[in-house]
C-alpha cells in the first residue's frame, strides 16, 4: 500500500506494525499528515519511523528509543587508510592484494548472477544461522537482486578470474550503505571482505560522499570487523506511535518490538552462542563431518 508516496509494510500477528519500506532511503517530513491519512487506510496498531543519519537529534514528541547504527565518516580515502584503521587493518589489506585478489566495480550480467549463486551455496549455515539465500537457483537469484539495480552499484572480489567475494553499495541519498557485503569462506585467508570494503571507501570518498552505512551495529565477529574498519556506533531517535489501544498497552509493557526484544541481552547472547554450536553440528552432520 502507499501512503503519501511512499510504500508501506505491516508485520506482527499479535500487535501489527506499521513501517515505510523503504525506511532507509527516504525522509519522514510531515508524520502528522501521514499519520492522519495512515489511520484512515491501514487496520494496525503501532506506526514506527526513524530519522535518518545525519539527522540524531530528536525533532518531535513521540515515544522514542534510540537505534545503533554502524557508521564511517568519510573525509577522504588517505585519511581513513591513515587515521581510521589500525597497521593491522592495512596489513590485511596489502595482504588481499599481494595474494592475486582483484578488486573492481562490475555489470550485473549473468556471469555475476552465477557468481552469486556459487558463494551462497558454499554454506547452509552463516554467522551461526541458516544463510537465507542457500539452495536458491540462477533464476530466483536474478530476480532477487535486480529489484535495486536503479540505486546500487557492484563491486566483486576476484582471484584467478573467479569471483570470490562482492559488495552491494547502495546510493541512500544521503549516504551510501553496504546492503550485501559476502565472500568465500574458503578463501577468507586472502581477506577479500576487506579489500572490497576498501574499495567502497574509495569510491565513497571520490565521489564525496560523507557517510557509509554498515547496516546495524552489531557484537560478536561482525561487529569486530565493522569496528576494525572504522566503524561508529551512531544512535539514531527511532519512534513508536501507538494506533490502538493494544499498540499503546504494547508500548507499555514493552513489548512493541516483539517478544525477542524483550528478552535482556544477556540471555539473548546465551541463546545466540547455544544456536550456533547447534547449527555448525548440524553442518557438519550433512557434509559429513
Amino acid at each position: 500500500m502507499i501512503i503519501d508516496n511512499k510504500q508501506i509494510i505491516v508485520s506482527g500477528k499479535v500487535i501489527k506494525t506499521v513501517r515505510i519500506a523503504e525506511e532507509w532511503y527516504e525522509d519522514l517530513q510531515d508524520p502528522v499528515a501521514f499519520l492522519k491519512e495512515l489511520k484512515t487506510k491501514v487496520k494496525a496498531d503501532l506506526f514506527t519511523f526513524w530519522q535518518r543519519l545525519p539527522e540524531n537529534q530528536p525533532k518531535y514528541d513521540y515515544h522514542l528509543e534510540w537505534e545503533s547504527i554502524a557508521v564511517l565518516p568519510i573525509t577522504d580515502y588517505d585519511y581513513w587508510w591513515n587515521k581510521q584503521i589500525s597497521a593491522k587493518t592495512r596489513n590485511v589489506i596489502r595482504k588481499a592484494l599481494k595474494s592475486g585478489v582483484v578488486v573492481k566495480s562490475i555489470e550485473y550480467d549473468d556471469d555475476f548472477v552465477r557468481g552469486l549463486v556459487e558463494i551462497f551455496n558454499e554454506s547452509p549455515v552463516m554467522q551461526g544461522k541458516p544463510f537465507w539465500h542457500y539452495g536458491k537457483d540462477f533464476a530466483c537469484i536474478k530476480k532477487e537482486f535486480s529489484r535495486n539495480l536503479h540505486r546500487e552499484e557492484i563491486i566483486g572480489a576476484y582471484f584467478n578470474n573467479k569471483l570470490i567475494g562482492f559488495i552491494m553499495l547502495a546510493d541512500a541519498g544521503k549516504y551510501a550503505m553496504t546492503t550485501q557485503i559476502l565472500s568465500m569462506i574458503r578463501h577468507r585467508d586472502k581477506s577479500p571482505t576487506n579489500a572490497l570494503l576498501a574499495k567502497a571507501v574509495e569510491i565513497c570518498a571520490s565521489r564525496h560522499i560523507p557517510y557509509l552505512v554498515y547496516a546495524m551495529w552489531t557484537t560478536g565477529s561482525l561487529g569486530d570487523f565493522k569496528l576494525h574498519n572504522g566503524f561508529e556506533k551512531i544512535d539514531l531517535p527511532r519512534y513508536f506511535i501507538p494506533l490502538t489501544t493494544r499498540g499503546l498497552i504494547a508500548i507499555k509493557l514493552n513489548l512493541h518490538r516483539g517478544i525477542k526484544n524483550a528478552v535482556p541481552n544477556n540471555i539473548k547472547t546465551g541463546l545466540a552462542k547455544m544456536r550456533k554450536k547447534w547449527y555448525m553440528k548440524s553442518k557438519d552432520k550433512v557434509n559429513g563431518g
